[in-house]
């Protein structure tokens, strides 16, 4: 049986979407939750598909967050070894940071369900089973495209949303996984980012539960093309982390 290992920052920030959805694909799901349980503990040779998950913390932020060198090695190992990783919002912003990219504050939050844009380079990857979908935003970051990774997707605040670091490594800066159904957990944990935002958490539950049904369309699509692209991944990526 295939093992997932998701690395979890915050307890509802989880897989949501993906957990059922590997699950029916015959997938062990497992979580570590980062910074209560030891990284050195993680055998990632025995972790078939390594996703990182999201959290309201800064990719760079060490003083505070003394587990994240250790998590940006862990990540950087991963992309190394040319097995397959997800990265999700923090999750893809340590990707760029193991790859040696900057990850610095926008100036702005961007929450809530939007569409994002495709470039060339989205349309001939797994996101393009995302045209046309709003997805859901909820992050302040943004990072610095990692050398010679273009972007997949974009929107008018953010113009790096998403890359591919070879075939086994994938990056999304907004949320495919959030589950309507669990999205009040969302918007009591973030209540107080919510309101500094001015966003009404009704506008939020309602797009959520608006846009499950084509989220859940879109997951799948994505997750099983970009799956069917790892038996072309390479024994080691083509990128080379810094």
């Amino acid at each position: 049986m295939k093992t997932a290992l998701a690395l979890r920052h915050l307890a509802f920030e989880d897989l949501g979407l993906l957990a059922p959805l590997l699950r029916e694909r015959g997938w062990q799901v497992a979580t570590h939750d980062v910074g209560v349980e030891p990284l050195d503990r993680i055998d990632l040779a025995a972790v078939d598909l390594l996703v990182v998950l999201g959290g309201p913390i800064g990719a760079e932020d060490d003083a505070r967050y003394p587990f994240l060198p250790a998590e940006t090695a862990l990540v950087r190992e991963r992309l190394a070894s040319g097995r397959p990783l997800l990265g999700i919002c923090l999750g893809a912003q340590l990707m760029a940071r193991a790859l040696g990219a900057r990850v610095q504050p926008m100036g702005a939050k961007e929450i809530g369900y939007a569409p994002i844009a495709l470039s060339d380079a989205g349309r001939a990857s797994p996101l393009a089973a995302l045209e046309g979908q709003p997805v859901l935003h909820w992050h302040g970051d943004q990072v610095a495209p990692p050398a010679g990774l273009p972007s997949l997707a974009s929107t008018p605040m953010c113009a790096y949303q998403a890359f591919l670091a070879g075939p086994h490594a994938m990056a999304w800066q907004f949320h495919l996984e959030v589950d309507a159904r669990t999205i009040e957990r969302w918007l009591i944990g973030h209540a107080l980012e919510l309101q500094q935002a001015g966003i009404e958490p009704q506008a939020v539950r309602d797009d959520a539960r608006r846009h499950a049904a084509g989220l859940q369309r879109a997951l799948t699509g994505a997750m099983a093309r970009w799956m069917a692209q790892w038996p072309r991944a390479q024994s080691r990526s083509n990128v080379t982390p810094e």
